[in-house]
């Protein structure tokens, strides 16, 4: 009962975080502007991933079963030579 208890209390610890805004330490500095862009970028825009980071989904889902197109690289193993 006392190992449920201290790993409910563990859990419940491990959520806790820092709610604040991301701030730069005294002394820090951000990284250099990326080539060809003449402003710096503020942390939050750093966090932002890059559109091609997160690709929209292209390929249309099955709805049903279809016969599969021959495939010409579907080769079986080569044979061993013992």
């Amino acid at each position: 009962m006392r190992i449920l208890i201290a790993c409910g209390v563990m859990l419940a610890l491990a959520g806790c975080g820092s709610r604040q805004s991301l701030a730069l330490k005294p002394g820090q500095e951000l990284p250099p502007a990326p080539f060809g862009r003449a402003v710096q970028p503020t942390p939050n825009e750093l966090l932002e991933p890059p559109t091609l980071a997160i690709p929209a989904r292209s390929v249309e889902l099955r709805t049903r079963s279809e016969r599969r197109e021959d495939d010409p690289f579907d080769l079986p193993p080569p044979e061993s030579e013992d």
